[in-house]
């Protein structure tokens, strides 16, 4: 911890036992880290900070423990769901496990040159609470944990668009907490928004009144310019709604857990009102019924337990 980019002193108490774990995975110019720590305290002084200062910005979100922490404010308080924020020109404390608990976390270092904001609207930021349950910091939460679950399907090469996709998000909490998304240069709204709205289809799915038009109402933008954020999908919005609500429904049919659900309603909890048109569409996109892609399914699943 002395040895890092941003050096920091490490403080234990002294009845307590060390532990820590932690992964780095690198996306470009910044680093997503997730961590399991036991109960200890991180200073970053005004010495360590004279001998190295890469000017980067550090956010973690708790996901489960409480964080103590002190920069230039009073002490706060975090816990989970929670993103707290820091900088490395700046002397800080972090109380991890202030009870005594282990923590988890993931947390971020990006430069602070690489965050599309001017640096006198990031520093209004630092240091301020900021939500990871609504909005961009709910969209931020589970593109960072979903990262650290899968991050072995990812490869070298889905690096750059990652970092450009988590700069984003990053950015956008930053101007959300300012009141001010117009800071952001206009690329970067375009993608945060096409988050957002793949965000809001992925939660309306079983509504099947979920259409363009209602998408696009529902963000207060055109229904053209919906159709044009979607067209470096190379899909259409309503293709890639009957894309998910079929792979929605081909996970609940292979799923053992879920065998005893009639295909009828895994059809309606993906947004399928007619059962016809669901076997339909489900016969052309994997080649047979709803029932014997179940059955096919469940056979594997008994013959590779």
């Amino acid at each position: 911890m002395s040895q890092t980019h941003a050096p920091v002193d490490l403080i234990c108490r002294p009845d307590s036992h060390f532990s820590a774990y932690q992964r780095v995975i690198p996306l470009g110019s910044a680093l997503v880290w997730p961590s399991v720590s036991g109960s200890y305290a991180i200073r970053r002084t005004t010495e360590l900070i004279r001998s190295s200062d890469p000017e980067m910005i550090n956010l973690s979100l708790i996901i489960k423990g409480t964080v103590g922490f002190r920069m230039h404010g009073p002490d706060a308080l975090y816990g989970p769901f929670e993103f707290r924020t820091n900088d490395s020109s700046h002397p800080c404390e972090i109380v991890l496990g202030t009870s005594g608990e282990a923590v988890h976390a993931v947390c971020v270092d990006v430069p602070r040159a690489r965050l599309p904001l001017p640096s006198d609207e990031i520093d209004r930021v630092i240091g301020h609470r900021l939500s990871g349950r609504e909005g961009v910091g709910a969209l931020l939460a589970s593109f960072l944990t979903t990262l650290v679950d899968n991050r072995r399907s990812y490869t070298a090469a889905d690096a750059p668009r990652l970092e450009t996709v988590l700069l984003d998000l990053l950015a956008a909490l930053f101007a959300n907490a300012l009141d001010g998304m117009d800071s952001l240069p206009a690329e970067s709204r375009r993608r945060t928004l096409a988050l957002r709205i793949q965000a809001f289809i992925r939660d309306h799915l079983h509504d099947p009144d979920l259409t363009p038009a209602g998408i696009a109402a529902a963000h207060h933008i055109s229904t053209s310019y919906l159709h044009r954020l979607f067209q470096d999908r190379e899909t259409t919005v309503s293709g890639w709604i009957r894309h998910l609500r079929l792979e929605h429904a081909r996970e609940q049919l292979a799923d053992p857990a879920r065998s005893h659900v009639p295909v009828h309603l895994v059809a309606a909890r993906a947004g399928y009102e007619n059962h016809s048109v669901f076997t339909r569409a489900f016969r052309a996109a994997y080649g047979m019924s709803p029932r014997e892609y179940r059955h096919r399914a469940l056979l594997q699943e008994a013959g590779s337990g």
